[in-house]
């Protein structure tokens, strides 16, 4: 199995790159810069990015880049890729140029997911400075947060990310959208090796935008309501309510990013023991809070 340390970064696709500059800086609280080819590079930390947007004929989301350790360990994981008899490319110089990595491979899942796998980043460790005031983004060795992505392949999809990514389980969630009587949708939830209580979620059900949600965390809950006045002031689309959930305790709220992907906004993550920690399904998705049913209103 591969040793995967975290979420690098996440790559989305938009009709309209000025859409996603207005919405990084003003509502995330996210710096922003132009590629030489064009992208648009999202900055929450030291590194020159976390979120590539690429200008496209549709809004969605496109990869999750996964990190190692190091140049042994991204060896390692293409040993894997070959005894698993796993279709992958290796990047060409370009291509890492624009990731800003030494190496990448990448692949796809039995759902189709688009999955990077990185080594050695560059940068210029420029400061980061929030154009919102945001103080600082939760990221570091817990990688840049998670993402949820759809899985309509799901026993296929989780057994890959398992024995081949090398994700552990953290637990378990069964939607029903039509209460007891209706069809069961599974939620895993599936951590690497970071405390992060989960970088990966894979859900049963396939989504148009090719993305459930991303998450990204701050330190502090005044910053949290400073982005939800911030998503208000700006107009963009909420999602769900502000709530806690109780697998991870994250408290947050969901808001549509211009690729028609949900990003949740949050704080006071768990951060687990993995020796200690026992794998359990919940019955309820949060606490309280988190309405969704505003996401579904016009």
């Amino acid at each position: 199995m591969m040793d995967i340390r975290g979420l690098a970064y996440v790559v989305a696709e938009t009709t309209d790159l000025s859409t996603w500059i207005s919405y990084a800086t003003d509502v995330l609280g996210m710096m922003v810069s132009e590629s030489a080819d064009g992208e648009l590079l999202v900055k929450m930390d030291e590194r020159q990015f976390r979120i590539a947007v690429q200008k496209g004929a549709r809004n969605a989301y496109v990869a999750s880049g996964w990190e190692v350790l190091d140049e042994a360990a991204f060896d390692a994981a293409l040993g894997v890729l070959q005894k698993t008899k796993t279709v992958y490319e290796l990047a060409d110089a370009a291509l890492c140029k624009r990731r800003c990595v030494q190496k990448m491979v990448h692949f796809t899942d039995p759902s189709g997911n688009r999955h990077e796998l990185v080594w050695g980043f560059k940068s210029d460790f420029d400061h980061f400075a929030s154009p919102a005031g945001v103080a600082r983004f939760v990221t570091g060795a817990m990688g840049m947060g998670h993402a949820v992505l759809p899985a309509a392949n799901f026993d296929a999809t989780v057994a890959f990310c398992k024995d081949v990514m090398g994700f552990g389980l953290s637990d378990i969630f069964n939607f029903k959208p039509a209460g007891d009587a209706g069809p069961v949708l599974p939620i895993h939830f599936m951590h690497c090796n970071n405390g992060r209580h989960h970088s990966l979620a894979l859900a049963g059900f396939p989504v148009e935008s090719g993305c459930v949600h991303i998450m990204v965390e701050v330190e502090s809950m005044p910053e949290v309501g400073r982005a939800m006045d911030r998503r208000a002031a700006n107009g963009a689309a909420l999602s769900a309510t502000l709530g806690q959930h109780t697998n991870d305790r994250v408290t947050s709220f969901y808001m549509r990013s211009p690729s028609q992907f949900d990003i949740e906004f949050g704080y006071g993550g768990m951060v687990c023991d993995w020796q200690e920690h026992i794998v359990h399904e919940f019955t309820r998705v949060s606490l309280w809070g988190h309405d969704f049913s505003v996401g579904q209103q016009g």
